[in-house]
């Protein structure tokens, strides 16, 4: 069959659908790069030419890119590290090792990820080396080519950059910024980091191998951009096999994006956090909802993935716990309103739960006193209530001062969404006073 016959074909809509679903979770989950980096062209060029000198000259070159979350720091190298790939004098020529402050803690762990990614165990072997610069030496020479004239250039990428200058001496970037100033052997140290005070985390004897080149990324989105990039993301491509539905859907994202009610949801998202990522959860959130019976994105199910979004994940816990120790919240929520915030210790809200107690003649609540301390217990597991103080552990338990995590608004909102609250437990946490 002819390209424009499949396209011209009318698909059945769940056929349709699963291809949405695919096409997405490819485009959203997946991060897929754009073409070309939107805002960020010069410093898209200035990078590309940096590591074009590394890769086809041989010119060592160091440089940090500087922005906070979500301005798109990995997207950019990502989009120049592809578009170095396709140049013919740099394939299969520049290799490529990424460290993460997160995950390589200390020196130690960054030089055996450094000898995984450069495949060179089986040339370490059981060497025993006297320093980390000997070693790292090592495995750059071992790198040289056949002649053993010149060595393969490589890049290293320290994401969370500033979590290496917290390593002992900092050995590592000593070193990778001691080889790139030397002509040692070809590489380049690209760092992504958060913090504009990097440079004042670095010791004065790495601070001064380092070529100080700076490269920012500030996110000067606009909500008018953040709204067509939103649209732009939902649309479906022209190679749809079914052009039809196609059209019926991109004509459906249009509408969407008008919505009055969807653009103050988006506005609120936009105003909390202009991160691409949060925005490509709430749409995954809502294709979700998508389905053979419901074939397009509706304004109710953009509300309902946003109120996802924002939902309070500590009040959420609430919903999970037993009848008992909810009544001990509430317990603890009176003896706050009464102590004006004061700290409480076991026997006060056991007191107060005897009380409540008192006023009803349902036996359902009658909990012997080590079954009430076992639920005072797992509420400080789950972080709900916390010791005022470490030294309070040599208290004896009944007695440690404690206070609550959650606020007064917490505790009723998730009173009103807990399965089958019973109606007296509610009235309680409603009076003025326990």
């Amino acid at each position: 069959m002819s390209k424009r016959k499949m396209k011209n074909a009318h698909l059945p809509v769940g056929e349709c659908i699963t291809q949405v679903q695919k096409i997405f979770r490819e485009r959203l989950c997946h991060q897929q790069l754009p073409d070309r980096p939107e805002g960020v062209e010069a410093q898209h060029k200035h990078v590309l030419e940096l590591l074009k000198r590394t890769a086809v000259h041989g010119e060592s070159n160091s440089v940090l890119i500087v922005g906070p979350r979500g301005a798109g720091k990995t997207m950019l190298l990502k989009c120049v590290l592809r578009d170095l790939q396709e140049e013919k004098e740099v394939q299969q020529n520049l290799l490529q090792v990424h460290l993460n402050g997160l995950l390589q803690t200390d020196d130690r762990i960054a030089l055996k990820e450094i000898t995984r990614q450069l495949h060179l165990e089986n040339v370490v072997g059981d060497k025993v080396f006297g320093s980390f610069a000997e070693n790292l030496a090592f495995l750059l020479e071992a790198l040289k080519k056949g002649d053993r004239s010149s060595s393969r250039p490589v890049l290293f990428v320290l994401d969370e950059f500033d979590l290496f200058a917290h390593h002992k001496n900092q050995t590592l970037l000593y070193n990778l910024f001691d080889i790139s100033q030397s002509a040692q052997a070809p590489i380049a140290v690209v760092g992504l980091t958060c913090r504009l005070d990097v440079l004042e985390l670095l010791e004065k004897r790495v601070k001064s191998r380092f070529s100080h080149r700076q490269i920012h990324l500030l996110s000067n989105l606009t909500f008018p951009q953040y709204l067509e990039r939103l649209r732009t993301q939902l649309t479906l491509p022209d190679d749809f096999p079914d052009d039809g539905f196609a059209q019926d859907w991109n004509a459906s994202v249009k509408t969407l994006c008008e919505d009055k009610s969807v653009e103050d949801v988006l506005q609120r998202h936009f105003n909390s956090s202009k991160d691409f990522r949060s925005m490509h959860m709430l749409l995954m959130l809502c294709l979700s909802r998508v389905s053979a019976a419901k074939p397009a994105i509706k304004p109710a199910d953009l509300l309902e993935a946003s109120r996802l979004c924002f939902t309070d994940a500590v009040a959420n816990m609430l919903h999970g716990l037993s009848i008992l120790e909810l009544c001990l919240i509430i317990a603890m929520k009176h003896l706050n309103d009464v102590y004006e915030g004061e700290p409480f210790n076991f026997q006060m809200v056991h007191n107060e739960f005897k009380k409540f107690l008192q006023r009803k003649s349902n036996s359902m609540y009658n909990f012997d006193p080590p079954v009430i301390m076992k639920a005072f217990e797992h509420l400080q597991q789950l972080e709900l209530i916390r010791p005022v103080d470490s030294a309070a552990a040599k208290t004896q338990r009944e007695y440690q001062l404690m206070r609550l995590m959650l606020d007064h608004s917490q505790i009723m909102e998730a009173l009103q969404k807990y399965p089958q609250c019973p109606t007296d437990v509610k009235q309680w946490a409603m009076s003025a006073f326990g």
